[in-house]
């Protein structure tokens, strides 16, 4: 049977106008999403105009059909294709939106600032949420492209006569994969780590940089990245420095004689912190914390906003404090002290 001329032409002619209406429309919702920067409404126009390029003209190649006198094979098939054309259309748009809450909700929590805690806490919530979400509406959108096809339509209805064998089958083959995205949702309510938190795994220092349902990868010091499931953050122990606030106390150990001068010392630290533009202010002191037979041990103990710059402050008192003890105490250096004893002098050997 032919394909009808004129009913190929009213339907390429409604897709052209389709596609044209889209361009208008997309022009004003571009026009209308730069008026309120920052706004919902201009964040979700934003995020639609895309999934219009395929929903308009599907729609109007639809409408089209019931007056295009197109012969029934045909028909069924072109009908077939627009229906998922339209299941597409309507899945990336919701997909579009959900991205666009998404990026609402995480505009007025900006990770960059100092004091975070909040907004890393917000993010990790809202970027597992909207993970587990597009999965959602991904394979909601595929299973119902397939349930278009009759014999997909009556294997899955034979499937679900046996629902109950085949979902006790699939929990004991995919239990560990099930117990992995537990884990992840467990992460996203309870959240013993959050983006940015500065964390001690396996004995590496680093920053959580990504939290997915089955993975965190943690950023490495030296920039190497190390990933890690999750479950192993709900069944082992491991530091989290910025648990609760992101400022942390640090501690430089020095050894120097027993005639050290131990005030001058702890005004020095004084002095070099309040000097320092790394010190956050709150926290300070020097304390004897040890001897030996040989030296002494000082503990200076300072606080700084976040883990990386109490690193870099460390580090300057240390050097700060060493050239102090070299240039004004170089006697007080740690020393090895020997006591000589006195033997007396050997006879000499009588001569025969």
């Amino acid at each position: 049977m032919s394909f009808n001329m004129p009913s190929l032409f009213v339907l390429v002619a409604t897709i052209g106008l389709g596609l044209f209406l889209t361009a208008i429309l997309n022009w004003i919702l571009k026009r209308l999403s730069k008026q309120e920067t920052g706004a919902i409404s201009s964040i979700l126009l934003r995020r639609c105009r895309s999934p219009l390029w395929v929903l308009i003209p599907v729609l109007l190649a639809l409408l089209a059909m019931r007056h295009a006198r197109v012969p029934g094979d045909y028909q069924a098939l072109a009908r077939h294709l627009l229906s998922i054309g339209l299941i597409f259309g309507f899945g990336w748009l919701l997909v579009t939106q959900i991205l666009g809450l998404r990026d609402f909700i995480l505009l007025k929590y900006d990770i960059r600032t100092k004091d975070n805690l909040k907004a890393r806490a917000v993010h990790t919530q809202v970027n597992i949420i909207v993970r587990i979400a597009l999965i959602a509406v991904v394979i909601f959108a595929f299973s119902s492209i397939l349930m278009t096809f009759e014999k997909v339509r009556q294997v899955g209805i034979g499937l679900l006569a046996s629902a109950g064998v085949m979902g006790i089958v699939i929990g004991f083959a995919a239990q560990q994969s099930i117990a992995t995205l537990i884990a992840g949702l467990q992460i996203a309510v309870t959240q013993p780590i959050r983006l940015d938190d500065v964390v001690i795994v396996e004995g590496e220092w680093g920053r959580i940089e990504e939290i997915t349902l089955t993975y965190v990868v943690v950023r490495i010091w030296d920039s190497r990245r190390l990933v890690v499931p999750v479950t192993h953050f709900l069944q082992k122990p491991f530091q989290n420095w910025t648990r609760t606030s992101a400022d942390i106390l640090g501690t430089v150990f020095l050894y120097a004689d027993y005639s050290i001068n131990v005030e001058a010392v702890r005004t020095e630290l004084h002095r070099l912190l309040e000097a320092s533009g790394k010190w956050d202010g709150k926290v300070w002191g020097l304390q004897v914390t040890n001897s030996s037979d040989k030296t002494i041990e000082m503990r200076a103990l300072m606080s700084a906003p976040d883990a990386s710059v109490a690193w870099d402050l460390r580090c300057e008192i240390r050097e700060k404090l060493l050239i102090f003890l070299q240039n004004r105490y170089p006697g007080s250096l740690p020393k090895i002290r020997a006591e000589l004893a006195s033997f007396p002098a050997p006879e000499k050997e009588m001569v025969r």
